[in-house]
Order: structure tokens, then C-alpha cells, then sequence
């Protein structure tokens, strides 16, 4: 039904905004609500509903237009459809993937990792890469690990993971040292 030969990946354009928007606010809804941490439904709406302001718009059209070499931002499409995303940087002293999203009735389709191999091309593979999962987010924290990330144990609080209500979504740090062949 879904072959994996359907979809394309390709680096973000700046006309991508909306539908990015579209997966983010999407993939937020389906992976982060959680009442142990208070990280409401209505609190990702809120911070995703400001995200679409024109001037907002605007601002992320000219970031994807002017991505550096150590950054890659790319989509996966199907039938011109954006379904996924993949947002990676490269460090002075590591690798860094910013997110893997996928649309939720997109998943286990193996679209992350081809994402995330692809992503690999733009990375120092003498460096370690790093990813922060939601520490409960047991999904993603297995996908990494599929791809060889370990946890660290480390938990952190980003200021992009804060909500209105003041809550944050505690980050779990997970760790590759060295990018399988």
C-alpha cells in the first residue's frame, strides 16, 4: 500500500512554511498533551495559532532561504504532499538533529530513517550527534534508539519546549558516538 519508493525527499524551500507548520502543530498535538508535566492541548495550539502571524511567516521563509552549509532542513512528500520533516546542524563540536516529525498516519513507514540518513550526509562523523526526545515520549526514544542513540540520562528544558502556562516538556538527551557505516 505505502511504498517507501513514493515519497521524496528534498531540502525545505521557503513556500514550505505553512505545510511545516502543518506537521509541527500536527505532530505536537499527537506526541506531547500530558498531564503529569501540564502540557495542555490547548497550550500547543496556542503556541502553534502564534506562529501565524504574517510577520512570524515571513520570518521562517527568509531562515529556510538562507540556511547555511552546516544546516539542512528537509521534507519528505508524497503526491506534493509534505508529510515529514527533518531539521539537522552541524556544531563545532557535534552533530545535532533539532527534529524528526512525521505525520502520525505516516509512521512506521521507515520515513524518519530515511530522513534521518540523509541527514547524515551533512554530518562530521568523527562527532558525536545529539538529540533531545521528550523524556516520555517512548516512540521516539525507541526510534533513536533503533538508529544506535543511547540515553545519556541527561534531562533538560529548552526554551522552544516552554509553554504559556509555564510548564516545559522535560527533554531527555540521547547521544550516537559514531555514525553507523
Amino acid at each position: 500500500m505505502n511504498n517507501i519508493n513514493d515519497y521524496k525527499i528534498r531540502k525545505t524551500k521557503p513556500g514550505d512554511v505553512l505545510a511545516l507548520h502543518d506537521i509541527y502543530l500536527k505532530t505536537w498535538l499527537d506526541t506531547y498533551p500530558n498531564k503529569e508535566f501540564n502540557i495542555t492541548t490547548e497550550d500547543i495550539i496556542f503556541k502553534y495559532e502564534s506562529r501565524l502571524k504574517p510577520e512570524i511567516i515571513k520570518e521562517r521563509e527568509n531562515k529556510i532561504a538562507q540556511i547555511g552549509e552546516n544546516e539542512l532542513m528537509l521534507v519528505v512528500e508524497k503526491d506534493s504532499k509534505l508529510v515529514g520533516l527533518c531539521n539537522t546542524i552541524k556544531k563545532e563540536n557535534n552533530n545535532e538533529i533539532q527534529a524528526i516529525y512525521i505525520l502520525p498516519e505516516y509512521q512506521r513507514l521507515g520515513l524518519g530513517a530515511a530522513l534521518w540518513k540523509e541527514a547524515q550526509k551533512i554530518f562530521n562523523p568523527e562527532k558525536e550527534t545529539v538529540v533531545h526526545v521528550a523524556s516520555y515520549n517512548e516512540k521516539a526514544i525507541n526510534f533513536y534508539k533503533k538508529l544506535g542513540f543511547q540515553s545519556t540520562g541527561k534531562i533538560t528544558f529548552s526554551e522552544f519546549s516552554k509553554m504559556r502556562n509555564g510548564a516545559a516538556i522535560p527533554e531527555l538527551e540521547m547521544i550516537i558516538k559514531k555514525q553507523p557505516g
